[in-house]
């Protein structure tokens, strides 16, 4: 079964663009559906005013979203599809601050430019299937930067987007103690892990020995997205935002 791809662009030659990118990005057998506005991708996603996301039996896997678009911004809809199991994209012209934070805030998974070349578009798109978001170099320095100097503690999300905070930045304290010392093991992590699958428990196997999504997928005879899918709900049902929080929660439990 082809793997769908949503593009929610309205420049026909940037679509065009994007969908060579995305063909090129990934070895399985893709289904792209083309959207020009926000009104024709809530009709492709099966968005309905004042009800729940409710995905089809074969969702889309990914999506690529353009911020500004003729009926409105893509963050609205980006805001609308928290819930939905896609691998949400923005994929942009504006690299500053004011687009890039709210994106992010709203679940965006990755944010590209479209300024940047064909092979670095393909060559970030392919990092999903290693488990990394796909960012543009340009995208990834500003965001070491900002959490570099602060803009973590320093920044707020308002009507206009993340904004500096008033107060200035206060000196590191030090600390004799750990920040975060270990927290010791909880029953109830045995009840969380003894919730997974068995599909899930197999993926979270292959992930604490260090394979990628790509070769997970190999391993068990399944496609990329489908093991995106099993971490996305680990994570979620572990309570944990990452492969070495999984791992770690996983070696307690004897798994490897």
């Amino acid at each position: 079964m082809a793997v769908k791809v949503l593009i929610v662009e309205d420049n026909p030659v940037a679509r065009a663009f994007l969908c060579r990118v995305v063909r090129d990005s990934f070895s399985d057998a893709i289904e792209i559906t083309e959207a020009g506005d926000l009104e024709s991708a809530r009709r492709h996603i099966g968005l309905q005013p004042g009800r729940p996301v409710a995905p089809g039996p074969d969702p889309f896997k990914l999506m690529l979203l353009d911020l500004e678009l003729p009926d409105g911004n893509g963050l609205e809809l980006l805001a609308q599809l928290t819930q939905y199991p896609a691998t949400k994209v923005v994929t942009t012209l504006y690299s500053d601050d004011d687009h890039l934070f709210p994106a992010l805030q709203c679940g965006a998974d990755g944010y590209l430019l479209k300024e940047d070349r064909f092979e670095v578009l393909v060559e970030e798109l392919q990092k999903i299937v290693r488990g990394q978001p796909p960012l543009s170099p340009a995208i990834a320095r500003r965001l070491l930067t900002h959490f570099r100097h602060g803009g973590f503690g320093n920044t707020r999300y308002g009507d206009s987007g993340f904004t500096p905070a008033e107060s200035a930045p206060q000196p590191p304290v030090a600390h004799t103690q750990p920040a975060h010392p270990p927290i010791p093991m909880d029953p109830a992590d045995k009840l969380d892990y003894e919730r997974l699958t068995p599909r899930e428990n197999e993926v979270l196997t292959y992930l604490s020995k260090g394979f990628t999504i790509k070769e997970i997928a190999s391993l068990m005879g399944i496609k990329w997205f489908t093991v995106n899918d099993h971490i996305k709900s680990i994570y979620k049902k572990l309570n944990v935002s990452s492969r070495a929080e999984a791992a770690v929660l996983a070696s307690k439990q004897g798994l490897v």
